[in-house]
């Protein structure tokens, strides 16, 4: 279908923004466009009101205009309150007759029978309405019913915003805290994403965003030219930031731009500035008054989406103010810097990295985080600290960041730089050699291992070839879930899972789904404070509640699959209950696409992720039912010893190799060996060369990495004798003591590296 295609082209959202226009101009437009795409006489969009539990027409093409804020209705009210109740479409060949249909008289809507209404939604919350309508003789079908629904998902955020932005009307709250913790000079911290960086710092803190405005040199007058060109070049860098992010991910998560670009042209935003200014207001301050005023709003709100909003506003207004007043106007907010900060959004990481920012410092957070994965894939470096007061040091102090070792040096004596530098140096030096990888992995006595990649984003398709990894052991599926504004629709999915199909070809790939929760919660998610988030509603649970966004990943993965070696696994399987309804919704979503005719994988090999204590009771029951078996080292080990593996003050508990951790992988493997079930290890001790004698030596032969991983997993693997791990195995699952297992393992390794040395030297 044509206009499918058109309305889902992410080019045509940017388009949309490209002149600057009011809120309720830009949803003119939109139904504008989607009237055109449709053959729709009519297209209207309405926005739902919660707290009234009513939905107003905001905008529309075909109906009368004064039919906009006068129509209303409420939920369950007519055939698009019954859609937005029910959360389905409704599509009607001749409106009138259903009961529900409601006749508001003097919109000129009588000669429109044919009705279709999608509703608007953010997850399962309501966001609003969007319907086309035509004529009785060209009534919809099931492909304008798909178009539709793409265009509602699509806009969904983009919507949200827009439902927001009118909705702005309290007064402005409390200042928020200043905080200014005083210096630091050596802190160390935890490497979560290796490299080297030295740079001045850009410190990133929400309690002290107030705090810095402040400080701005606002010395100097400004004019009302000066406030326009600040809006015109903020709008060109976000633009520019949207087109990289897109360019470097090949993902469509430059999407969630779009809010910036929205807030900067409406009326509340841009429009009250302008009149503060044109009443005699210096620029910065009208900036500093109305961007706090919107932020105090956002802030106050109990919705947690809403509340993410005012750091999307912080970060717009800060960078509109940074324009206003910085005397170099191209200059980037992150390029070349150290980011220091207490939590940041994957948003704020993709727009960091598209600027060249030099490094990020965390303050707290696990090495295992999905904001720690997203910057190995996008390769910036990243250590994590226990010291809150490094949040207190000014803007533009030098930093210096090792990667290697977790060390931060705050404004470093100059023979500690040279020192560091030199060091850099020589290992950037190593690291430009290109690396012999073989395409094969052999042990030294010449057994076959196979080595796979673990992948977060697209981008890193091209380290895992260049790495040559054997195939895709584990795809994260949540990140494009994170990383966007609103959920993805089956056809977003489906674009990229095909494109890491197509990037991988003839090579076996393994998408896990939806693993969100714990420390993944996407902000746009209704999703309730929960006092133990790792124990609560999360991975499989969530989408066994959620069935029709299940349904979608599900659909959208089974199509991508057509025609290569697609594999599913569940996350956080608990009970074989579990794994069977998830795998009959898999089998009816296959049987549904082969019902309509769609090319998708017939056969795909289902199995689960090892992380629950729960199920190793119960693996040799779930090795007769799953294709295969993944253990997630991770959340094993997180679940196993409970401990959050996030929580930096219980970090020293969280240990890899507790002879508890490690008998549960051996058990499993046992019980894979016995079922013939085929068994992978993937997580972050797959990476770590300390634990692979043992996983050799148990009979672990496939292995699921970080790419960056592969060439030095590779190299320690065709150090090992199968012989020789399976001693040590042996060993170390003898004893009760985490500190003799380490000691193993670690004396182990120095044999094996001093024996690779004395070859070398003779």
């Amino acid at each position: 279908m044509d206009h499918l295609k058109l309305l889902c082209d992410i080019g045509e959202l940017n388009w949309i923004f490209s002149d600057r226009a009011s809120t309720k101009a830009f949803l003119q437009r939109i139904v504008g466009i989607v009237a055109t795409h449709m053959r729709a006489d009519v297209c209207s969009i309405y926005l739902f009101d919660e707290g009234k539990c009513e939905l107003t027409l905001k905008a529309t093409k075909g109906l009368h205009p004064d039919s906009v804020e006068r129509v209303r209705l409420k939920l369950g009210e007519g055939l698009v309150g019954l859609a937005l109740q029910q959360l389905e479409p409704v599509c009607e060949p001749v409106a009138s007759t259903n009961p529900h249909f409601k006749f508001f008289p003097g919109i000129l809507e009588e000669r429109y029978e044919s009705f279709l209404v999608v509703p608007i939604l953010r997850g399962t919350a309501r966001i609003g309405a969007l319907t086309v309508q035509r004529q009785q003789d060209y009534p919809f079908g099931d492909k304008d019913v798909l178009a539709l629904r793409a265009v509602a998902s699509q806009l969904a955020n983009i919507i949200e915003n827009a439902r927001l932005l009118f909705s702005l009307q309290e007064g402005p709250r409390a200042v928020e805290a200043v905080d200014d913790l005083g210096d630091l000079r050596f802190i160390k911290g935890r490497v979560a994403s290796e490299g080297f960086a030295f740079a001045e710092a850009v410190v990133v803190d929400r309690e002290r965003f107030l705090g810095q405005v402040l400080s701005l040199d606002v010395d100097r007058s400004y004019t009302a030219d000066d406030f326009r060109r600040a809006v015109a070049l903020t709008e060109s860098q976000l633009r520019n930031v949207q087109k990289l992010v897109g360019e470097k991910l090949s993902e469509d998560a430059s999407l969630i731009f779009a809010s910036h670009l929205l807030m900067l042209r409406d009326r509340s935003f841009f429009g009250a500035m302008t009149e503060l200014i044109e009443a005699g207001e210096s620029p910065p301050a009208a900036v500093f008054k109305v961007a706090k005023h919107l932020i105090d709003l956002f802030a106050q709100t109990e919705d947690p989406y809403i509340r993410e909003k005012a750091h999307d506003l912080k970060d717009l207004t800060m960078r509109l103010l940074g324009n206003l007043v910085a005397e170099r106007e191209n200059e980037s907010i992150w390029h070349g810097r150290i980011v220091v900060a207490r939590d940041l959004f994957p948003s704020d990481l993709l727009q960091m990295s598209s600027e060249g920012v030099a490094g990020l410092v965390f303050v707290g957070g696990g090495v295992t985080s999905h904001l720690s994965i997203l910057a190995r894939s996008l390769r910036i470096p990243l250590v994590i600290v226990d010291a809150p007061r490094l949040l207190g040091i000014s803007e533009k102090t030098m930093v210096l960041l090792d990667g290697e070792t977790g060390n931060v040096y705050v404004d470093p004596h100059p023979s500690v730089v040279s020192n560091f530098q030199a060091a850099h140096l020589a290992r950037a030096a190593v690291q430009a050699e290109k690396e012999s990888v073989q395409s094969i992995t052999l042990t030294a006595d010449g057994t076959r291992i196979h080595l796979l990649a673990n992948i977060n984003i697209l981008a890193d398709l091209k380290g895992a070839r260049e790495l040559q990894a054997e195939g895709i052991g584990l795809y994260r599926t949540e990140l494009p879930f994170i990383v966007r504004s609103t959920f993805p629709s089956e056809e977003d999915q489906y674009a990229v899972y095909r494109r890491l199909v197509e990037g991988m070809p003839g090579r076996p790939i393994a998408f896990r789904t939806l693993d969100i929760g714990g420390d993944k919660v996407p902000p746009y998610l209704h999703h309730p404070t929960e006092h133990n988030p790792f124990l609560g509603l999360r991975s499989l649970r969530f989408c066994l509640q959620n069935r029709p966004m299940f349904a979608d990943q599900l659909r959208a993965i089974l199509r991508a699959g057509a025609g290569a070696q697609v594999s599913i696994m569940f996350p956080m399987v608990s009970s074989l209950e579990e794994f069977l309804e998830a795998r009959d919704i898999l089998f009816s979503c296959r049987d549904e696409l082969a019902r309509e005719g769609i090319p998708h994988i017939h056969g795909p090999r289902v199995g689960i992720m090892i992380e629950i204590p729960s199920v190793v009771d119960l693996i040799d029951d779930f090795a007769r039912e799953a294709d295969f078996f993944s253990i997630g080292t991770n959340d094993l080990i997180q679940y196993t010893l409970a401990v959050d593996r996030t929580n930096e003050k219980v970090a020293n508990l969280y240990v890899a190799h507790h002879p508890s951790v490690l008998r549960t992988i051996r058990r499993v493997m046992d019980a894979a060996r016995y079922g013939r079930t085929e068994v992978s290890v993937c997580g972050e001790m797959a990476n770590d060369e300390k634990y692979l004698p043992f996983f050799l030596g148990i009979g672990v032969r496939i292995l699921s990495l970080d790419p960056l991983y592969l060439p030095r997993v590779q190299r320690a693997i065709a150090r090992i004798h199968l012989e020789d791990a399976t001693r040590i195995a042996q060993e170390v699952l003898a004893q009760t003591r985490v500190d003799a297992i380490g000691r193993i393992l670690e004396e182990y390794q120095r044999t094996s590296l001093r024996g690779i040395g004395q070859a070398i030297a003779s």
